[in-house]
C-alpha cells in the first residue's frame, strides 16, 4: 500500500518506517496524522511485526507540523467555525471540535506506546516540535552526532500539546526539561545523550541504522509474548506506584505467562541454535 509520508519495509519480524518526504524536510502534514497510526496500529494487531524501526530521510529527520495542518481548508487544527447563527457557532462547541482534534493528534503518537512491539526511533539532523512529541512516544532513541531537538512550539507562541510535556519528565531531569521547554533551544545530541534522552550516538545515520537494525534484530529473536508484558510492565511502572506495578505483573504473569516459550529457550540453548517463537496471535481492533 502507498503512503503519502512514509515507506514500511519488512524483514524477519523488523518493521522498519521510513519518513519519506525529505524533500519538504518530513513536515508533519494532514496525512501524517492519519497514515502513522493507520501504520502502526495494522503492524500491532497483525502480530508480525516483533519491534518496529522509525528513520527518516534527507538531512532532518523532521521539522515538525506542517503550516498546513493549522491553515487551509484540509486543516486538522480547526475551531469548529461555522456560519453566523449556525448553533455550532457557539464558543463551547467550536472549543470541543478543537479538543477532540487536539486528541486526534495526541493518538498518532501514544499508538507508538500502546503498540505491543517496542519502537526504536533513529533520529538524524533536526528533530523540531512535532518530531520530539513523536521521539519521546518511542521505547528508545538514537541520533547521530549533527542531530539536534528543539520545543519549537514555545518559539510561536503556544504550548506544547502532543505529548513532550507530558513524556519528556519521564525521560529526563526536571530541570532540564523545564530549561528546554521554556527556552526553545536547541538540545544537540551529545547533550541529549547526557541526559538520558537517547541510548547512544553514532557518527552518521548509515552508522546508526546498522546499530539499530542489530539491536532491532536482538528484540525479534526474543519470545514476543515476553517481550510485549515487559513493554507494558514498563510503561505500567512508569505512571504506577511500585505496589501497584507489583499488582500489575502478578495478573500479567497469572493471565499470560505460559511455559511454552521458556521450554523453547532452554531447548534451543541445549541444542546451540536460535529459539524459535510464535508471532503474537492477531487481534481484531475494536471487538
Amino acid at each position: 500500500m502507498g503512503y503519502t509520508c512514509f515507506e514500511l519495509e519488512e524483514t524477519e519480524g523488523v518493521a522498519h518506517l521510513i519518513l519519506s518526504r525529505p524533500d519538504e524536510l518530513n513536515s508533519m502534514i494532514p496525512s501524517f496524522w492519519t497514515e502513522l497510526p493507520e501504520i502502526v496500529d495494522e503492524l500491532s494487531d497483525s502480530g508480525r511485526a516483533r519491534v518496529l524501526v522509525i528513520s527518516s530521510t534527507g538531512k532532518h529527520f523532521s521539522a515538525g507540523m506542517d503550516l498546513s495542518v493549522f491553515t487551509g481548508g484540509s486543516n486538522i487544527v480547526d475551531s469548529g467555525d461555522a456560519e453566523p447563527g449556525h448553533p455550532s457557532n457557539e464558543v463551547g462547541r467550536r472549543r470541543a471540535v478543537l479538543r477532540r482534534n487536539v486528541l486526534h493528534l495526541q493518538r498518532a503518537f501514544s499508538c507508538l506506546e500502546e503498540a505491543r512491539m517496542p519502537v526504536l526511533a533513529a533520529v538524524q539532523g533536526g528533530a523540531v516540535g512535532g518530531a520530539v512529541d513523536m521521539v519521546t512516544a518511542a521505547d528508545c532513541r538514537y541520533a547521530t552526532e549533527d542531530a539536534w531537538f528543539c520545543i519549537q512550539e514555545i518559539n510561536i507562541g503556544m504550548t506544547a500539546d502532543v505529548g513532550t510535556l507530558q513524556r519528556l519528565p519521564k525521560l529526563i531531569p526536571d530541570g532540564v526539561v523545564r530549561e528546554f521547554a521554556y527556552t526553545g533551544a536547541r538540545m544537540s545530541a551529545a547533550r541529549a545523550k547526557e541526559v538520558g534522552l537517547v541510548n547512544e550516538v553514532y557518527a552518521d545515520q548509515e552508522t546508526m541504522l546498522a546499530a539499530v537494525h542489530e539491536i532491532a534484530a536482538e528484540i525479534a529473536s526474543k519470545s514476543p509474548l515476553a517481550i510485549q508484558g515487559t513493554k507494558e510492565s514498563i510503561l505500567y511502572a512508569r505512571d504506577h506506584s511500585v505496589a501497584e506495578s507489583l499488582d500489575f505483573i502478578s495478573l500479567w504473569q497469572t493471565g499470560m505467562f505460559h511455559p511454552t516459550d521458556m521450554m523453547e529457550s532452554f531447548k534451543a540453548q541445549a541444542d546451540k541454535r536460535n529459539p524459535v517463537f510464535d508471532d503474537l496471535n492477531e487481534q481484531r481492533r475494536g471487538l
